[in-house]
């Protein structure tokens, strides 16, 4: 279950390392710019250059999310299990929009775009 102390980790201001393995077991690591609380059990990953990744997933839909408090540098990692994907809607719209909020922030306007957003249920959470 997502805590509220974690959902600060989960807002972009560090970016998150997302694990994923492909058919043959080859582990891949990529960083995501936001992880998005969707409810208690599902959270939303950010897809801009999930590329490899994206493949990992429909191959084996099992994923491990670090996320880390700026706060404090509390870390969580996630276990997850790939849901669906969105690429229109209110949940869109709102990644989207804190997409720009962030690559303004960080001076990549031009380089930030939401292709989609991919929906995750959450497996398990532990703390680091």
């Amino acid at each position: 279950m997502i805590k509220e102390e974690m959902k600060v980790a989960m807002q972009g201001i560090i970016p998150s390392a997302v694990v994923t393995v492909d058919k043959e077991g080859v582990p891949n690591i990529s960083y995501v710019s936001q992880i998005y609380y969707v409810d208690d059990l599902h959270v939303a990953l950010s897809h801009q250059f999930l590329n490899k990744t994206i493949r990992n997933i429909k191959g084996n839909a099992k994923a491990s999310v670090n996320i880390l408090s700026p706060e404090d540098f509390t870390q969580w990692r996630l276990d997850l299990e790939h849901s669906h994907t969105e690429t229109e809607g209110d949940l869109f719209d709102t990644m989207s929009m804190q997409l720009e909020a962030i690559a303004s922030m960080c001076g990549m306007e031009d380089v930030f775009r939401l292709k989609a957003a991919e929906v995750f249920k959450l497996l398990s959470v532990t703390r680091i």
